[in-house]
């Protein structure tokens, strides 16, 4: 083996996974360094793939061919889209996977991938040469060549674990640290911190009384994650149980608060404020007397079950303690407890968007290396690095989303703009333009310019503009053919709809709330005669852009705005110092930062309307 490569993926978690997988598909020689090949896509926290905004990120990764999504229809046990009571700009996929046949299925797509290659062995230090990274240097003393290289470190940089006064150095259960990198990288000038994150107890399905519980299922229609119509979900769908802690389980977590790593001084970082840990509730939230649990299955043939909203890092005899007050859970049986991890997160105000690094030329980083946290949310980025990466070796222009064209986009903006306090994660509010950003559109936001550059393959983009066809074809019936006064108004009285006075076109029926597609094309036979040669996703996607067409226009004005701000470029050498007109804290962060537009300086926090107006008055606008 020569070991040189034109891509190295450091880390197989799901940022390394899709980072590998889109540069080698890209057409790079690739290399995905792991310290498991048991482990590759580990899912380290829940079983889950997807949720409030997540799912749309796993939406628009399957857009661009990237593999998450695929994997997660392949390995799902139940599907759920979240928010229907909503409208669509907040609905939101969500699956439970069976988590070994996730790792299974990730396997088979890296092993059938040409041009990506595997090598078991832990990352100790990069090679770097006139600040740009050549390669890397690893445990066994092996120096691997590359012309770039994408960190995915997860929390094994530094890595520290936590349950009660215990503390084991490793980057996940019975798994190793990882040393090196982060001296390494702040001896070259690059901003280091500490994060923290945690997860909850696994517990035995044979210890748990289901009876008492609330049985929750899932979705049983034809929605799925990928957009390809050759996934489909294979395995038995299983239902997630509800229950609740109580009084009587918050008295035996606060026994044990002396000895929680997060009250007791011996964790430092920084955690999440949307995701605490069980003993963080029940500080934080004193006077509730209960917090609402999900039991999530592992997989078809385990035991293993997830308690979603019971993190902690409290000594193992109290989470069991507290455990079993719970209604279901009174006789439980642990597999493992739950345990807190602190690992180190750089600065990502030090990345361009394309997630390649400001002071070493053909690094990238992706994942909780940035401060980020969530499976989803670190697939995003890793798909971006990777084909930044093999960009950046085999040339051509650098691949970013505005903040108008995906929710991945907003994540990276934000996280290079503004940087992070807390661990990132998604939520549909970050997004200003949440109605373009739907998840039944992202392959009409992203396929098409994921096929120019090389990674969504012909099948995907063939199957993409026989959608917008069909769109196309059935939107014009709805708006040219007509419906006559007193064919449909006994029906429409019987929803409670208003019959009509006069004539008028079916997509005028269809902007009515009470009324939908389907619901009439059981009364309309033109209507549904066309209905019956489309599929459920072209129906459904053709009434929302009927639907919600005036909210539609109105933000895709709005962002044309913005993209008029992104257009205005600003000088890699400009001086801001120099720049007395600018705010103090302008200066600084504007130099620190050092936005490529004016819509990016906006972005920033600190920077004020007036800050702007002085740039663009300079830019010569």
């Amino acid at each position: 083996m020569d070991f040189k490569y034109d891509v190295i993926v450091v880390g197989a978690g799901h940022a390394g996974c899709e980072a590998a997988s889109a540069a080698a598909r890209m057409g790079s020689k690739t290399l995905l360094v792991t310290m498991d090949m048991n482990k590759i896509a580990q899912m380290s926290c829940n079983p889950a793939v997807g949720g409030i905004a997540k799912g749309q990120i796993v939406r628009e990764i399957d857009a661009m061919g990237g593999q998450m999504g695929i994997v997660t229809d392949r390995s799902a046990i139940q599907f759920r889209m979240l928010n229907q009571s909503k409208g669509p700009a907040m609905w939101s996929p969500r699956s439970q996977s069976d988590r070994k046949r996730f790792i299974e299925e990730w396997v088979k797509v890296l092993s059938h991938t040409d041009n990506l290659y595997i090598w078991q062995d832990i990352v100790t230090s990069l090679i770097i040469k006139d600040n740009k990274v050549c390669g890397v240097r690893t445990r066994l003393g092996i120096e691997m060549q590359a012309e770039a290289v994408v960190l995915t470190n997860g929390t094994f940089l530094n890595g520290l674990m936590h349950c009660g006064k215990t503390q084991i150095p490793g980057g996940r259960t019975s798994e190793p640290a990882s040393y090196g990198l982060t001296e390494q990288l702040i001896e070259l000038g690059f901003r280091a911190d500490r994060m923290k994150t945690g997860t909850p107890a696994r517990i035995d399905a044979r210890s748990i009384h289901f009876d008492k519980m609330v049985r929750q299922d899932g979705d049983d229609d034809w929605r799925q994650f990928s957009y390809l119509d050759t996934v489909h979900r294979e395995l038995k769908q299983m239902p997630c149980w509800i229950t609740y802690t109580n009084t009587r389980t918050h008295d035996a977590l606060r026994a044990g608060l002396a000895d929680s790593p997060l009250f007791n001084g011996q964790i430092k970082s920084i955690g999440p404020r949307y995701c605490p840990s069980i003993e963080t509730k029940i500080v934080t939230f004193a006077d509730k007397e209960a917090h609402q649990l999900f039991l999530e299955p592992e997989g078809v043939d385990s035991n293993e079950y997830y308690v979603n909203g019971f993190s902690s890092s409290l000594p193992w005899q109290v989470q069991l303690a507290g455990l079993k007050t719970i209604e279901g859970l009174e006789d439980v049986v642990l597999y493992r407890p739950g345990y807190a991890i602190e690992y180190d997160f750089f600065d990502p105000t030090q990345l361009h968007h394309t997630l390649e690094t400001k002071q070493i030329k053909n690094l990238f980083f992706a994942g909780q290396i940035n401060g980020t946290t969530g499976y989803e949310e670190a697939a995003g980025q890793g798909l971006v690095a990777g084909m930044n990466a093999h960009i950046n070796v085999h040339g051509g222009a650098p691949f970013t989303m505005g903040r108008d064209e995906s929710y991945i986009g907003v994540l990276i903006d934000d996280l290079v703009n503004k940087g992070v306090d807390e661990p990132y994660r998604m939520f549909t509010s970050r997004a200003e333009y949440r109605i373009l950003l739907r998840q039944d559109n992202a392959d009409e936001r992203l396929t098409e310019r994921s096929y120019g550059i090389g990674l969504a393959d012909r099948y995907r983009y063939d199957l993409w503009c026989n959608k917008k066809a069909s769109c196309a074809d059935f939107i014009g019936f709805m708006q040219t053919h007509s419906v006559r006064k007193g064919e449909v108004d006994s029906w429409l009285e019987s929803i409670g709809s208003t019959p009509l006075q006069e004539g008028c076109k079916i997509s005028d029926l269809i902007l009515r709330p009470q009324v939908s597609i389907k619901a009439l094309g059981e009364v309309l036979p033109a209507l549904q005669e066309k209905i019956h040669d489309l599929s459920d996703e072209i129906v459904e996607s053709c009434e929302i852009q009927i639907k919600y067409a005036g909210y539609i226009k109105r933000e895709q004005m709005e962002a044309a705005k913005l993209q008029r701000l992104d257009q205005i470029r600003i000088p890699d050498t400009f001086n801001y110092e120099e720049v007395q007109s600018l705010s103090t804290e302008a200066r600084q962060k504007l130099s620190r930062i050092r936005p490529q537009s004016i819509g990016e300086a906006q972005r920033i926090p600190g920077v004020s309307p007036n800050d702007i107006s002085v740039l663009l008055v300079l830019m010569g606008r």
